[in-house]
Protein backbone atom coordinates (compact mmCIF):
# COMPACT_ATOMS: atom_id res chain seq x y z
CA UNK A 1 0.00 0.00 0.00
CA UNK A 2 1.21 3.32 -1.16
CA UNK A 3 0.29 5.17 2.38
CA UNK A 4 2.13 8.17 0.91
CA UNK A 5 -0.19 8.98 -2.06
CA UNK A 6 -3.23 8.99 0.67
CA UNK A 7 -1.42 11.57 2.79
CA UNK A 8 -3.01 15.22 3.20
CA UNK A 9 -1.30 17.62 1.35
CA UNK A 10 0.06 20.61 3.06
CA UNK A 11 1.58 23.39 1.57
CA UNK A 12 5.38 24.84 2.71
CA UNK A 13 6.19 28.03 1.05
CA UNK A 14 5.78 26.94 -2.56
CA UNK A 15 6.05 23.23 -2.12
CA UNK A 16 4.13 20.65 -1.43
CA UNK A 17 4.55 17.63 0.60
CA UNK A 18 1.69 14.69 0.92
CA UNK A 19 -1.15 13.13 -1.50
CA UNK A 20 1.72 11.19 -3.83
CA UNK A 21 3.82 14.93 -4.50
CA UNK A 22 7.77 13.79 -5.17
CA UNK A 23 9.12 13.47 -1.38
CA UNK A 24 10.55 16.77 -0.77
CA UNK A 25 14.49 16.41 0.71
CA UNK A 26 15.50 18.60 3.69
CA UNK A 27 18.36 19.54 6.05
CA UNK A 28 19.06 22.10 9.12
CA UNK A 29 21.93 24.96 8.89
CA UNK A 30 24.42 24.31 11.64
CA UNK A 31 25.63 28.09 11.56
CA UNK A 32 23.98 30.80 13.83
CA UNK A 33 20.86 31.86 12.62
CA UNK A 34 21.69 35.55 14.18
CA UNK A 35 24.36 35.47 11.55
CA UNK A 36 22.26 36.28 8.50
CA UNK A 37 25.66 36.14 6.12
CA UNK A 38 26.69 32.65 7.30
CA UNK A 39 23.31 31.25 6.80
CA UNK A 40 22.38 32.35 3.52
CA UNK A 41 25.81 31.40 2.39
CA UNK A 42 25.06 27.93 3.89
CA UNK A 43 21.35 27.68 2.39
CA UNK A 44 22.89 28.70 -0.91
CA UNK A 45 24.88 25.66 -0.62
CA UNK A 46 22.12 23.30 0.14
CA UNK A 47 20.09 24.99 -2.74
CA UNK A 48 23.13 23.81 -5.11
CA UNK A 49 23.24 20.56 -4.19
CA UNK A 50 19.68 20.13 -4.44
CA UNK A 51 18.18 21.00 -1.39
CA UNK A 52 14.20 21.66 -1.35
CA UNK A 53 13.35 22.87 2.51
CA UNK A 54 15.53 24.37 5.15
CA UNK A 55 15.54 24.94 8.82
CA UNK A 56 16.61 26.93 11.23
CA UNK A 57 17.04 27.09 14.88
CA UNK A 58 15.11 29.93 16.37
CA UNK A 59 15.69 29.92 19.79
CA UNK A 60 16.12 34.14 20.46
CA UNK A 61 14.20 37.48 19.25
CA UNK A 62 17.32 38.26 17.65
CA UNK A 63 17.05 34.90 15.28
CA UNK A 64 13.35 35.33 14.70
CA UNK A 65 14.19 38.66 13.17
CA UNK A 66 16.92 37.27 11.32
CA UNK A 67 14.52 34.57 9.63
CA UNK A 68 12.55 37.60 7.60
CA UNK A 69 15.71 38.78 6.30
CA UNK A 70 16.92 35.17 5.19
CA UNK A 71 13.76 34.09 4.20
CA UNK A 72 14.27 36.91 1.33
CA UNK A 73 17.83 36.05 0.22
CA UNK A 74 16.89 32.24 -0.22
CA UNK A 75 14.96 30.27 -2.58
CA UNK A 76 13.73 27.25 -0.74
CA UNK A 77 10.98 27.47 2.34
CA UNK A 78 11.76 28.08 5.50
CA UNK A 79 11.05 26.38 8.80
CA UNK A 80 11.73 27.69 12.59
CA UNK A 81 13.17 25.26 14.54
CA UNK A 82 11.26 26.34 18.07
CA UNK A 83 12.02 24.99 21.84
CA UNK A 84 10.30 25.53 24.48
CA UNK A 85 9.08 29.68 23.98
CA UNK A 86 5.90 30.36 22.05
CA UNK A 87 7.08 33.70 21.54
CA UNK A 88 9.66 32.93 19.27
CA UNK A 89 7.68 30.69 17.11
CA UNK A 90 4.81 33.71 16.59
CA UNK A 91 8.00 35.67 16.04
CA UNK A 92 9.23 33.55 13.42
CA UNK A 93 5.73 33.16 11.69
CA UNK A 94 5.46 37.16 11.72
CA UNK A 95 8.70 37.37 10.24
CA UNK A 96 8.14 35.04 7.76
CA UNK A 97 9.02 31.53 8.43
CA UNK A 98 6.91 28.86 5.58
CA UNK A 99 6.43 26.50 8.50
CA UNK A 100 7.26 25.82 12.26
CA UNK A 101 8.33 23.11 14.37
CA UNK A 102 7.25 22.81 17.91
CA UNK A 103 6.49 20.30 20.56
CA UNK A 104 3.07 21.39 21.99
CA UNK A 105 3.74 19.58 25.28
CA UNK A 106 6.87 22.10 26.03
CA UNK A 107 5.25 24.89 24.60
CA UNK A 108 4.05 26.70 27.87
CA UNK A 109 0.58 25.52 28.15
CA UNK A 110 -2.92 25.20 26.43
CA UNK A 111 -2.92 29.24 26.02
CA UNK A 112 0.36 29.26 24.56
CA UNK A 113 -0.33 26.86 22.06
CA UNK A 114 -3.66 28.14 21.40
CA UNK A 115 -1.88 31.30 20.39
CA UNK A 116 0.79 30.19 18.42
CA UNK A 117 -1.80 28.05 16.31
CA UNK A 118 -3.71 31.07 15.96
CA UNK A 119 -0.59 33.05 14.16
CA UNK A 120 -0.10 30.30 12.24
CA UNK A 121 -3.63 30.04 11.35
CA UNK A 122 -3.43 33.76 9.99
CA UNK A 123 -0.65 33.06 8.13
CA UNK A 124 -1.62 29.96 6.90
CA UNK A 125 1.82 27.99 8.13
CA UNK A 126 1.76 24.11 8.85
CA UNK A 127 3.26 23.30 12.12
CA UNK A 128 5.78 20.39 12.33
CA UNK A 129 4.87 18.22 15.67
CA UNK A 130 6.35 14.90 17.03
CA UNK A 131 8.62 13.30 18.93
CA UNK A 132 11.99 11.50 19.43
CA UNK A 133 13.28 8.46 21.16
CA UNK A 134 15.29 10.84 23.45
CA UNK A 135 12.49 12.80 24.48
CA UNK A 136 9.43 10.00 24.93
CA UNK A 137 7.51 11.35 28.01
CA UNK A 138 8.68 9.65 31.23
CA UNK A 139 5.03 8.00 31.91
CA UNK A 140 5.13 6.50 28.22
CA UNK A 141 8.25 5.08 28.77
CA UNK A 142 6.98 3.21 31.53
CA UNK A 143 3.79 2.61 30.21
CA UNK A 144 5.43 0.35 27.44
CA UNK A 145 8.57 -0.94 29.61
CA UNK A 146 11.02 1.51 27.78
CA UNK A 147 11.35 3.34 24.41
CA UNK A 148 9.16 1.35 21.91
CA UNK A 149 7.04 1.98 18.60
CA UNK A 150 4.16 1.87 20.08
CA UNK A 151 5.41 4.35 23.18
CA UNK A 152 6.64 6.91 20.24
CA UNK A 153 3.12 6.77 18.02
CA UNK A 154 1.30 7.34 21.46
CA UNK A 155 3.06 10.50 22.04
CA UNK A 156 3.24 11.91 18.38
CA UNK A 157 -0.68 11.24 18.17
CA UNK A 158 -1.18 12.95 21.23
CA UNK A 159 0.53 16.00 19.91
CA UNK A 160 -1.74 15.83 16.92
CA UNK A 161 -4.42 15.85 19.00
CA UNK A 162 -3.52 19.27 20.95
CA UNK A 163 -2.94 20.96 17.81
CA UNK A 164 -6.66 19.38 16.31
CA UNK A 165 -8.41 20.60 19.71
CA UNK A 166 -7.00 24.42 18.45
CA UNK A 167 -9.19 23.94 15.22
CA UNK A 168 -5.97 23.41 13.18
CA UNK A 169 -4.76 20.57 10.83
CA UNK A 170 -2.31 21.93 8.40
CA UNK A 171 0.29 19.23 10.42
CA UNK A 172 3.41 17.47 9.61
CA UNK A 173 4.20 14.60 11.88
CA UNK A 174 7.80 13.88 12.35
CA UNK A 175 8.66 10.24 14.58
CA UNK A 176 12.45 9.51 14.80
CA UNK A 177 14.45 7.24 16.59
CA UNK A 178 18.22 6.80 16.33
CA UNK A 179 17.29 2.85 16.66
CA UNK A 180 16.25 2.34 12.86
CA UNK A 181 14.58 -0.78 13.75
CA UNK A 182 12.32 0.90 16.04
CA UNK A 183 11.93 4.05 13.82
CA UNK A 184 10.70 1.40 10.86
CA UNK A 185 8.28 -0.23 13.09
CA UNK A 186 6.98 3.30 14.31
CA UNK A 187 6.41 4.46 11.24
CA UNK A 188 4.61 1.30 9.93
CA UNK A 189 2.03 1.60 12.92
CA UNK A 190 1.62 5.24 12.40
CA UNK A 191 0.93 5.29 8.66
CA UNK A 192 -1.97 2.98 9.37
CA UNK A 193 -2.98 5.19 12.16
CA UNK A 194 -3.07 8.54 10.24
CA UNK A 195 -3.31 10.83 7.16
CA UNK A 196 -1.27 13.71 7.88
CA UNK A 197 2.06 13.82 5.93
CA UNK A 198 5.46 12.19 7.41
CA UNK A 199 8.73 13.35 7.98
CA UNK A 200 10.82 10.62 8.46
CA UNK A 201 14.40 10.57 9.47
CA UNK A 202 17.08 8.48 11.46
CA UNK A 203 17.56 11.36 14.41
CA UNK A 204 21.15 11.33 15.58
CA UNK A 205 22.06 8.89 12.89
CA UNK A 206 26.06 9.68 13.64
CA UNK A 207 28.99 10.80 11.19
CA UNK A 208 29.16 10.56 7.74
CA UNK A 209 30.51 7.05 8.00
CA UNK A 210 27.89 5.41 10.07
CA UNK A 211 24.87 7.90 9.75
CA UNK A 212 25.17 7.24 5.84
CA UNK A 213 24.61 3.56 6.84
CA UNK A 214 22.22 3.86 9.20
CA UNK A 215 19.82 6.50 7.47
CA UNK A 216 20.38 4.23 4.11
CA UNK A 217 19.20 1.41 5.94
CA UNK A 218 16.46 3.07 7.75
CA UNK A 219 14.76 5.46 5.31
CA UNK A 220 15.15 2.66 2.46
CA UNK A 221 13.13 0.54 4.42
CA UNK A 222 10.06 3.18 5.35
CA UNK A 223 10.19 4.66 1.52
CA UNK A 224 9.96 1.59 0.30
CA UNK A 225 6.81 0.71 1.83
CA UNK A 226 5.44 3.62 0.54
CA UNK A 227 5.83 5.86 3.78
CA UNK A 228 6.83 9.37 4.49
CA UNK A 229 6.89 12.48 2.80
CA UNK A 230 9.53 14.40 3.12
CA UNK A 231 13.25 13.24 4.37
CA UNK A 232 15.89 14.58 6.38
CA UNK A 233 18.97 12.56 6.49
CA UNK A 234 20.77 13.55 9.93
CA UNK A 235 24.30 13.29 10.06
CA UNK A 236 27.30 14.98 12.16
CA UNK A 237 29.24 16.76 9.55
CA UNK A 238 28.02 19.05 6.71
CA UNK A 239 24.20 19.66 6.16
CA UNK A 240 26.02 19.19 2.09
CA UNK A 241 26.52 15.81 2.72
CA UNK A 242 23.06 15.10 4.03
CA UNK A 243 21.41 15.98 0.97
CA UNK A 244 23.19 14.78 -1.41
CA UNK A 245 22.83 11.06 0.51
CA UNK A 246 19.19 11.87 0.26
CA UNK A 247 19.38 12.33 -3.13
CA UNK A 248 21.09 9.42 -3.59
CA UNK A 249 18.06 7.10 -1.51
CA UNK A 250 15.53 8.42 -3.25
CA UNK A 251 17.23 7.87 -6.70
CA UNK A 252 17.68 4.36 -5.55
CA UNK A 253 14.35 3.44 -4.75
CA UNK A 254 13.28 5.31 -7.82
CA UNK A 255 11.70 8.34 -5.97
CA UNK A 256 13.46 10.35 -8.10
CA UNK A 257 14.78 11.04 -11.36
CA UNK A 258 17.79 13.49 -12.71
CA UNK A 259 21.43 13.52 -11.90
CA UNK A 260 24.21 11.45 -13.37
CA UNK A 261 24.87 7.94 -11.54
CA UNK A 262 27.58 7.07 -11.73
CA UNK A 263 28.62 3.06 -10.83
CA UNK A 264 32.01 2.02 -10.37
CA UNK A 265 33.48 -1.63 -9.79
CA UNK A 266 35.59 -2.23 -6.26
CA UNK A 267 38.94 -3.16 -8.04
CA UNK A 268 41.06 -6.65 -8.83
CA UNK A 269 44.26 -7.29 -9.58
CA UNK A 270 43.71 -6.83 -12.66
CA UNK A 271 43.45 -2.92 -12.23
CA UNK A 272 46.46 -1.01 -14.15
CA UNK A 273 45.05 2.48 -13.86
CA UNK A 274 44.37 4.31 -11.06
CA UNK A 275 40.09 3.16 -10.91
CA UNK A 276 39.87 4.51 -6.95
CA UNK A 277 40.68 7.70 -7.93
CA UNK A 278 39.53 8.32 -11.19
CA UNK A 279 35.98 7.16 -9.98
CA UNK A 280 36.20 9.84 -7.23
CA UNK A 281 36.62 12.50 -9.31
CA UNK A 282 33.73 11.14 -12.07
CA UNK A 283 32.08 11.27 -8.97
CA UNK A 284 32.57 14.98 -8.25
CA UNK A 285 32.29 16.40 -11.93
CA UNK A 286 28.95 14.50 -11.87
CA UNK A 287 27.85 16.87 -9.53
CA UNK A 288 28.07 19.58 -12.31
CA UNK A 289 25.29 18.13 -14.06
CA UNK A 290 22.42 17.95 -11.61
CA UNK A 291 19.79 17.87 -14.29
CA UNK A 292 21.37 14.84 -17.03
CA UNK A 293 19.91 11.41 -16.36
CA UNK A 294 22.20 9.38 -17.48
CA UNK A 295 24.07 6.40 -16.16
CA UNK A 296 28.43 6.62 -16.41
CA UNK A 297 30.42 3.65 -15.63
CA UNK A 298 33.97 3.29 -14.87
CA UNK A 299 35.37 0.03 -14.66
CA UNK A 300 39.17 -0.81 -13.78
CA UNK A 301 39.82 -3.22 -16.59
CA UNK A 302 39.26 -4.45 -20.40
CA UNK A 303 38.26 -8.33 -19.72
CA UNK A 304 34.68 -7.40 -18.03
CA UNK A 305 34.27 -3.76 -18.70
CA UNK A 306 32.83 -3.46 -21.61
CA UNK A 307 29.97 -6.37 -20.00
CA UNK A 308 29.73 -4.66 -16.97
CA UNK A 309 29.29 -0.92 -18.16
CA UNK A 310 26.61 -2.39 -21.25
CA UNK A 311 23.93 -1.08 -19.55
CA UNK A 312 25.59 2.09 -18.67
CA UNK A 313 24.80 5.27 -21.28
CA UNK A 314 29.16 6.15 -21.33
CA UNK A 315 31.55 4.73 -19.60
CA UNK A 316 35.54 3.61 -19.25
CA UNK A 317 36.98 0.67 -18.96
CA UNK A 318 40.93 1.14 -17.72
CA UNK A 319 43.18 -0.84 -19.64
CA UNK A 320 47.53 -0.62 -18.96
CA UNK A 321 47.53 3.41 -18.83
CA UNK A 322 44.75 3.85 -21.01
CA UNK A 323 41.58 2.94 -20.80
CA UNK A 324 38.36 1.99 -23.44
CA UNK A 325 35.41 4.94 -23.71
CA UNK A 326 32.24 2.91 -24.26
CA UNK A 327 29.02 4.41 -25.75
CA UNK A 328 25.66 2.22 -24.79
CA UNK A 329 28.09 -0.83 -24.77
CA UNK A 330 29.98 -0.18 -27.35
CA UNK A 331 33.78 0.56 -27.48
CA UNK A 332 34.60 3.81 -29.32
CA UNK A 333 38.21 4.04 -28.91
CA UNK A 334 41.24 3.84 -26.90
CA UNK A 335 42.16 7.16 -24.80
CA UNK A 336 45.31 7.48 -22.38
CA UNK A 337 44.74 7.26 -18.62
CA UNK A 338 45.61 10.70 -18.45
CA UNK A 339 43.26 11.90 -20.73
CA UNK A 340 40.07 9.60 -19.48
CA UNK A 341 38.54 12.24 -17.18
CA UNK A 342 38.77 15.22 -19.70
CA UNK A 343 37.37 13.03 -22.32
CA UNK A 344 34.51 11.78 -20.40
CA UNK A 345 33.82 15.40 -19.06
CA UNK A 346 33.48 16.20 -23.50
CA UNK A 347 31.10 13.66 -23.80
CA UNK A 348 29.27 15.01 -20.68
CA UNK A 349 29.24 18.35 -21.97
CA UNK A 350 28.56 17.46 -25.59
CA UNK A 351 25.25 14.84 -23.53
CA UNK A 352 24.21 18.13 -21.96
CA UNK A 353 24.22 20.23 -24.73
CA UNK A 354 21.89 18.01 -26.61
CA UNK A 355 19.49 17.52 -23.57
CA UNK A 356 19.18 21.46 -23.78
Amino acid sequence: MAYRDKTRVVRIGDRSIGGGNPIQIQSMTNTRTEDVEATVAQILELEKAGCDIIRCTCPTEEAAKAIGQIRKRIHIPLVADIHFDYKMAIAAIENGADKVRINPGNIGGEDKLDAVVKVAREHGVPIRVGVNSGSLERDLVAKYGGVTPEGLVESALDKVHMIEKCDYDQIVISIKSSDVLTCVRAHELIAQRTDYPLHVGITEAGTLWSGNIKSSVGLGIILNEGIGDTIRVSLSGNPVEEVRTAKLILKTLGLRKGGIEVVSCPTCGRTRIDLIGLANRVEKLSENYPDLDIKVAVMGCAVNGPGEAKEADIGVAGGDGEGLLIKKGQIVRKVPEDKLLETLKEELDNWNNQRA
